[in-house]
């Protein structure tokens, strides 16, 4: 008896197959623009990751859902990001910190060293490592670090959630410290918007430029995260030394790379995970409002050290939500020059800073757990055999 199956009575599985493919991607897609559209239309910030990681992580936890997003285009996705990160580094916001890039670069320093400690310590729960641990608790560049988290070996899941949690509560919380703790008058004209940009062609192939000769120069250098950390170097190289002025990432692109982030992390949800993050956000949630008290001290620092308000500090020092800060800076008639030179610096600090640390983390992590399992645990009044070695209790 002959069990397989010729090619007419196969055809109509893979034809099957396909249509189901097709449907779940149409779903996906479909979803995820209605979600973007409701959450611009009532100012979400990163409407269109926010709504393409739920939309996502539903469907998968479903079943109805593609199984992932073809590994180019999410290299293409982080790509765009890091450009546009590089892209926010002009030189004339740079040279108006004049000589209180010191103390600014300093704060910055100190953010980083409060989110390692973070991280560390989330890293303490069962359920995250220490890649994890230290991409989600980064103050500051959240759409970036949940691009490269995979890359870095870290669960972008968590980090996602981890990230958009700190970014959820500053932007939700921000407003009202800015109104009744500071009492300050948010009538004020925001800064208009400078317009003009190039044309789509000349962006398109200045990205081109900054995502292919970023990534390979990263590659053979060895940097981690590449994808990330090429294009992020070159695109800022090329906007300090002037020859990308009036260079912006289209925002159909920009927002078509966080919907693309957005389901990389969500289609990657399962029943499991979604146990194991709700027992790590109460945590998280706790570290969270820490380094967000942390930071604002450091802001209170800051004033002292430059003589800025109070509240441009507390502004400059905000762990993230950085287009929220800006426009409540511009409204509240703030040195929106100083603050964003402070944001935009702790930014790329720790965009570039974290994957290193993280790929630390990593090596020695496992250069821990080898010489745990490597190592005999012997009791007192017990005798092991050479070579012989006793496992850990697992985490």
């Amino acid at each position: 008896m002959n069990d397989l199956r010729s090619p007419d009575q196969s055809t109509p599985t893979r034809a099957l197959g396909f249509r189901r493919r097709g449907l779940r991607w149409t779903a996906l897609v479909l979803l995820s623009l209605g979600g973007w559209a409701a959450g611009e239309s009532i100012g979400l910030t990163a409407a269109g990751l926010f709504s393409a990681l739920i939309v996502a992580a539903t469907l998968a936890v479903t079943g109805w859902g593609p199984s992932r997003v073809p590994r180019p285009l999410g290299k293409l996705a982080q790509g765009v990001l890091a450009s546009a990160v590089g892209l926010m580094v002009h030189r004339e916001t740079i040279a108006a910190l004049g000589s209180l890039w010191v103390p600014v670069v300093s704060i910055a320093a100190a953010t980083l060293a409060i989110s390692v400690a973070a991280g560390a310590l989330l890293a303490l729960h069962r359920d995250v490592d220490a890649v994890t641990g230290s991409l989600s608790m980064t103050a500051g560049g959240a759409t970036g670090l949940v691009a490269m988290a995979r890359e870095l070996g870290g669960d972008d899941r968590v980090v996602a959630v981890v990230q958009y949690l700190r970014v959820a509560l500053v932007v939700l919380t921000m407003p009202m410290i800015v109104t009744f703790g500071f009492r300050a008058d948010t009538g004020a004209d925001t800064v208009p918007d400078a317009g003009g940009g190039s044309e789509w062609y000349v962006a398109a192939a200045f990205l081109a430029l900054f995502i292919v000769g970023g990534t390979a120069v990263a590659s053979l250098v060895r940097l981690p995260a590449p994808a990330t950390l090429g294009p992020l170097a070159v695109s800022a190289g090329f906007e300090l030394g002037g020859w990308s002025d009036a260079v912006t990432v289209p925002p159909m692109l920009m927002t078509a790379a966080l919907i693309l982030i957005g389901w990389q992390a969500g289609l990657a949800f399962d029943r499991a995970s979604l146990r194991a993050i709700g027992r790590i956000l109460p945590y998280a949630a706790a570290l969270t409002l820490l380094v967000g008290a942390a930071c604002a001290g450091l802001g209170v620092l800051l004033a002292h050290l430059t003589g800025a308000s109070l509240l441009e500090a507390y502004l400059a020092t905000t762990p993230g939500g950085l287009a929220a800060v800006l426009a409540v800076s511009a409204s509240t008639s703030s040195n929106v020059t100083f603050v964003a030179a402070a944001q935009v610096l702790r930014l790329v600090i720790m965009l570039v800073t974290t994957p290193i640390m993280a790929k630390v983390f990593a090596h020695f992590g496992s250069r821990r757990r080898r010489r745990a399992y490597e190592t005999p645990t012997v009791r007192s009044g017990d005798t092991a055999e050479p070579g012989t070695s006793r496992s850990p209790r697992s985490r």
